[in-house]
């Protein structure tokens, strides 16, 4: 377990450079990132499949489907989901909106599995519906008139992004958790191929007309943090979550991802050179004690009678 909640916080830092990335490759766009990063990302793995240890042998027609459908819609549908929720909300809404996908995890988890009582999870519900309410408000109100239409409609692309990884947990950690699961390994290889086949769609968005007209520092930084997101906050990055799916609960596992809500605030304050404001600091925090009392309750250890019943449920 301890092992899988390393992987896991890894993870996360990693995953929360997402929040950053998109702005600081610019003028490049958020289309030509998703491209370049998933297209590193996919020729890592296929690179990598030289090795035989990588290569996605002995897995079922519709499990190497699976895998490639969640590389390719999961993937490239999340990070351009976060990348337009950045550049129209800022730095603190899609963090915090978005960093609500381990409670919506663990509740879907409890009906599955009856965990803990419903009662027990009301105030961790409450103090995070609370925290994220006045990060949105805060944020709102104190954008011009003619900023809030962009930032209610980055609201509404950081919930499709909270969609998108809510769906893309949930089947990761189904195949993960079953009796025939892949190599992690091979699994990972096989999410990445997918990834760097979904960004090709994006290549008429693409700003060809770039590789003139920008500069060489630019363009370096470019390169550079393609490299970054494709190497880390792809291949190892998955790797290391896929890790954390074998070895943990899915109730559990869904709780440590409030950790990239921390490092994507984190990055972001800093890469816009301030520190947050109140209301988004009081948010930010209530919103961090609402998950660390959900981890809690799920953390308790269950009785010899609930451990029973959810055996005879499970058979």
């Amino acid at each position: 377990m301890l092992l899988g909640i390393i992987a896991g916080l890894t993870t996360c830092a990693l995953w929360g450079l997402t929040f950053i990335a998109p702005r600081a490759v610019a003028p490049f766009t958020a289309w030509d990132l998703t491209i370049a990063r998933y297209g590193v990302f996919g020729v890592a793995c296929l690179l990598l499949m030289a090795d035989r240890r990588f290569r996605p042998i002995g897995i079922t027609r519709s499990r190497l489907l699976i895998g490639l459908l969640l590389g390719g819609a999961a993937y490239v549908g999340y990070f351009i989901s976060v990348a337009f929720a950045v550049q129209l909300a800022g730095a603190a809404v899609p963090p915090v909106i978005i960093g609500t996908m381990p409670v919506f995890l663990a509740i879907i988890a409890n009906i599955r599995d009856r965990s803990a009582p419903w009662k027990v999870l009301a105030l961790p519900l409450a103090l995070i519906a609370t925290g994220v309410a006045i990060v949105n408000a805060a944020t709102v109100s104190a954008a011009d008139v003619a900023d809030t239409e962009s930032i209610l409609l980055g609201i509404l692309v950081s919930l499709a992004a909270l969609a998108i990884w809510i769906a893309y947990g949930l089947a990761n950690a189904a195949v993960m958790r079953s009796a025939d699961a892949p190599d992690g390994l091979q699994w990972t290889g096989l999410q990445g191929i997918g990834a760097a086949i979904g960004s090709l769609f994006l290549l008429p968005l693409a700003s060809f007309d770039l590789a003139d007209t920008a500069s060489a520092s630019e363009t370096t930084r470019f390169i550079v943090w393609a490299l970054v997101m494709g190497l880390a906050g792809s291949w190892f990055a998955t790797w290391c979550w896929v890790v954390a799916s074998r070895r943990l609960p899915l109730a559990l596992a869904a709780q440590l991802i409030v950790a990239e809500t921390i490092f994507g605030l984190a990055y972001g304050f800093l890469f816009e050179g301030r520190f947050p404001t109140l209301p988004e600091a009081i948010g930010v925090a209530m919103q961090l004690v609402g998950v660390c009392s959900a981890i809690a309750v799920f953390s308790k250890p269950r009785t010899p009678s609930s451990l029973s019943q959810n055996s005879v449920a499970q058979v």
